[in-house]
């Protein structure tokens, strides 16, 4: 790998006013539990978050997304919210969090802070009230209840279920149902009803004042609902169109509820961003990410593909259609908190894929855990999983997607090239699918372990340097050869690769177009962006020729003149 010296790029839109921070910006999930933990109790927090900040600041991000870390009974990793305004005593206090955004504001870090609308904790005071109340009560409007079917309404209102496996309905003592499209300890909330708008506007500007930069939105598509009697089957309610009328998935209405939000994010200067988590239909996704609505949109296509030349245009392709409909930027996407990390997805053979061509991740899972014991899932030889081949490809996509136009998330761990972690007996895992699927689904602790500081025998510490002698979920021996401490200051180091990247990256960084120019092989992509930066990327198995001057940057070494397999570069005539 190499890098030289460039000039600075504008950061100016093309009618030459200053482009909003987000529109191309490198932001940086950290899941605060696995983080770094600054009390040594096992569990990431605040003051964690803090004690790195430099170590962000020297990779290179724009911004920090942060999942939650609110206070909850962590039935579902911290999106089980039971107080919107506050901090987890575990993960620390407000003024831990004023202490934190200080230390990233001060090094030019933005922050992104996860909301959780669709649904509440089952702890949270609203819910308690709910309970208490009964029947017909005003604080059960708050939520979504409905009488059981059957004899004494002891069966479910529907046969609905839940993503996390199981009934979507859970009976409380009085025999009344709520509906959780979720985890049993999340129900939904109901957002006809004006106290919840009203209490998510504060919120958001109790947030908003304290100079958080931004939201990420999840499941931005399910909140608002028409549960008019009669509710349909779960059969009848899968056939129905997701045309905007759905009774419970991407309404029409819910951007009544976005443009309140928008409102509020623009009465703060600089306007607050927002992202939505919105797994709807493509054609709607511009109604998330308009100006009117929440702005942006996660693009989710580049995480669910194959390692593969023509998926990849094609994803790329339809995504800067779909920015330049809603005048939004896109977003680009290869691991976060729910899915296998891209290093063992690339490592593995092409995942099953459903009628509709997108992977089976339940199917790829599975043979991660197959290759963890040595074994293979009924009905499957024994899947190999290629650990190099698959770092190799995960170093050449993300050098690929930091060179398009948009915004990039990465997720934490992945600069320093981790795998997925099979390894965690049953009796350690945290995620409700393992539990609402009697194990079947191995669910998404795999890529929620905390990170590797430390090798082992740097510290003799069973956590790796994350701070105490063991964590919340437990690291593999393997760790250690991926440790912060060993990666650093290695010129060859994934960790090395990601920071030199970002740092080029905000020098090269241009108008958010990309001309596709045509290599003669259908396995390599090769696009140039306005100001003259190139990038190729051989996703085939034989080299590529490489006539190029001005090589900046290569995801793997370079003989002269070839593009080996797997490998992405970069070119610039600056100088």
């Amino acid at each position: 790998m190499s890098i030289v010296d460039v000039v600075n790029a504008p950061e100016r839109n093309e009618l030459g006013e200053p482009a909003p921070w987000w529109r191309q910006a490198a932001v940086y999930q950290i899941y605060p539990r696995s983080f770094a933990d600054a009390n040594g109790d096992g569990l990431g927090d605040l003051p964690g978050i803090t004690s790195r900040a430099d170590y962000l600041a020297e990779l290179g991000i724009d911004a920090v997304w942060l999942s939650p870390f609110y206070p909850s009974a962590l039935a579902d990793g911290g999106y089980d919210v039971a107080d919107y305004r506050n901090v987890d005593p575990r993960l620390g206090t407000l003024a831990d969090f004023d202490t934190m955004l200080a230390a990233l504001h001060q090094r030019g870090i933005r922050v992104v802070v996860d909301i959780v609308p669709n649904h509440t904790s089952d702890l949270h005071e609203w819910f308690q009230e709910a309970l208490a109340a009964g029947r017909g009560s005003a604080a059960r409007e708050r939520y979504i209840f409905r009488e059981g079917t059957g004899a004494d309404g002891a069966e479910p209102p529907t046969d609905w279920v839940s993503a996390f496996g199981g009934s979507a309905w859970e009976r409380v003592a009085d025999g009344q149902w709520y509906l959780h499209n979720f985890a049993i300890e999340q129900p939904d909330l109901n957002w006809a009803h004006p106290e919840v708008r009203a209490d998510f506007v504060t919120t958001l500007r109790f947030w908003s004042d304290r100079g958080v930069d931004g939201f990420r939105i999840d499941v931005a598509h399910m909140l608002t609902k028409d549960l008019t009697e009669p509710l349909p089957s779960r059969a009848e309610l899968d056939a129905l169109p997701r045309d905007g009328k759905h009774p419970t998935i991407d309404r029409d209405d819910v951007h009544e509820v976005y443009a309140e939000w928008r409102a509020v994010f623009n009465s703060y200067d600089p306007p607050r961003t927002a992202v939505a988590e919105a797994w709807v239909d493509r054609a709607r996704v511009p109604l998330y990410s308009s100006p009117d609505s929440l702005g942006q949109a996660f693009n989710f296509d580049l995480l669910e593909a194959d390692f593969d030349a023509a998926q990849f245009r094609e994803v790329v392709q339809d995504n800067l259609d779909l920015a330049a409909t809603s005048g939004s930027s896109s977003t680009w996407v290869l691991s976060n908190h729910d899915v296998v990390r891209h290093a063992t997805r690339y490592g593995l053979p092409h995942p099953a894929r459903d009628a509709a061509g997108h992977p089976t991740r339940k199917h790829g899972i599975d043979w991660v855990i197959a290759v963890a014991s040595g074994g293979g899932p009924a009905g499957d030889a024994s899947p190999v999983l290629d650990r190099e081949a698959g770092e190799r490809r995960a170093r050449a996509a993300t050098l690929f997607m930091l060179a398009l136009p948009g915004s990039s998330y990465l997720y934490q761990g992945e600069e320093l090239g981790l795998h997925e972690v099979a390894e965690i007996p049953d009796a350690e895992r945290q995620d409700p699918t393992f539990f609402r699927s009697a194990g079947d689904d191995f669910g998404r602790d795999g890529c929620r372990v905390p990170l590797p500081w430390e090798a082992m025998s740097a510290t003799g510490s069973s956590s790796f340097g994350f701070g105490a002698d063991s964590s919340h979920l437990p690291q593999p021996e393997w760790f250690s050869e991926h440790a912060v401490s060993v990666l650093d200051g290695d010129p060859e180091s994934t960790l090395t690769l990601y920071r030199r990247a970002l740092a080029l990256r905000h020098r090269l960084q241009t108008e958010e177009r990309l001309e596709w120019i045509e290599t003669g092989r259908a396995d390599v992509l090769h696009f140039r962006r306005p100001n003259g930066w190139e990038v190729v990327t051989n996703f085939g198995a034989e080299p590529y020729p490489l006539d190029r001057a001005g090589v900046v940057l290569a995801s793997e070494l370079l003989p002269a003149g070839i593009l080996p397999a797997d490998t992405t570069v970069w070119c610039s005539p600056l100088r």
